[in-house]
């Protein structure tokens, strides 16, 4: 891999980890295109996956300083409330890692992935179109058992090319929660599982250097800066209800997918 290829790769992996198009499904097809066989750099995946937790993190630096004060309380507060819906919420996607890690990332080796993809594209598509259209009645907050829900959500996004923002944007809407306050929880409750994650990785010894440091560090900044960018245009976006665009791009990439994967 050299260093164009790791900022592409960066780019790709900040952008749609925050929008609505699957990041999984996007590197994958970025993959084939630049001819990376990004699972044998696992290295290199976590790096990107900490330049996206990093860049949450500066994001919403308000919101975790604020949860993070109100977890030392004596008494039982809001934050503790909140922090509570985002351990339930990890419950779901804690089940998937530990029994089918293994499959799924087999499923990246198969030579059937771009179909699969394609399939978890349009898949995503139709979630953002229905929760776009429809118009439950808003709740003040995120219940317990929304927060589950939303959770499950997360779990069936570790398939490839099935959006986890897009997936746990779209169940919080249909629920009906308030656009901004489910926005800022997804982005929120993914951040334990991925930093989880990535210290099993580094305890598990298959992390190597097959990645040389530039363009690890080329990756890394890459990411960290269009995450950035990224997660606040999605809050904004959905604040403002147009998910139905991402919609319309899923289907079209989704097909484009299945499409090349009978005739490239």
């Amino acid at each position: 891999m050299n260093t164009l290829q790791a900022i592409l790769l960066g780019i790709v992996q900040g952008i749609t980890e925050f929008l609505p198009i699957s990041s999984s499904g996007h590197l994958q097809i970025f993959k084939e295109i630049l001819e990376v066989e990004l699972e044998e750099n696992l290295t290199f995946d976590v790096t990107l996956h900490a330049a996206t937790v990093l860049s949450t993190i500066v994001v919403l630096w308000s919101e975790v300083m604020r949860l993070l004060k109100g977890v030392f309380s004596r008494r039982f507060t809001p934050e503790q409330a909140y922090v509570l819906k985002i351990l339930i919420s990890m419950i779901p996607i804690g089940i998937v890692g530990l029994t089918l890690k293994d499959r799924i990332e087999a499923m990246l080796g198969a030579p059937w992935i771009l179909y699969a993809v394609g399939l978890m594209l349009l898949l995503t598509a139709a979630l953002l179109a229905f929760a776009y259209y429809a118009k439950p009645r808003q709740k003040e907050e995120i219940s317990y058992r929304d927060a589950f829900i939303i959770g499950i959500a997360q779990a069936c996004a570790a398939l490839p090319g099935l959006s986890r923002s897009g997936t746990t944007i779209a169940t919080g809407l249909l629920l009906g929660n308030k656009k901004e306050s489910v926005a800022q929880f997804s982005f929120l409750m993914v951040l334990a599982p991925i930093l989880g994650e990535m210290l099993l990785e580094a305890l598990s010894g298959k992390m190597t250097a097959s990645v040389e440091t530039a363009p690890l560090l080329a990756g890394f900044a890459a990411a960290f800066v269009t995450g950035c960018l990224a997660c606040r245009l999605m809050i904004g976006i959905v604040r403002k209800g147009r998910l139905i665009w991402f919609a319309v791009y899923c289907a079209i990439a989704g097909t484009v997918s299945i499409a090349s994967y009978y005739y490239l």
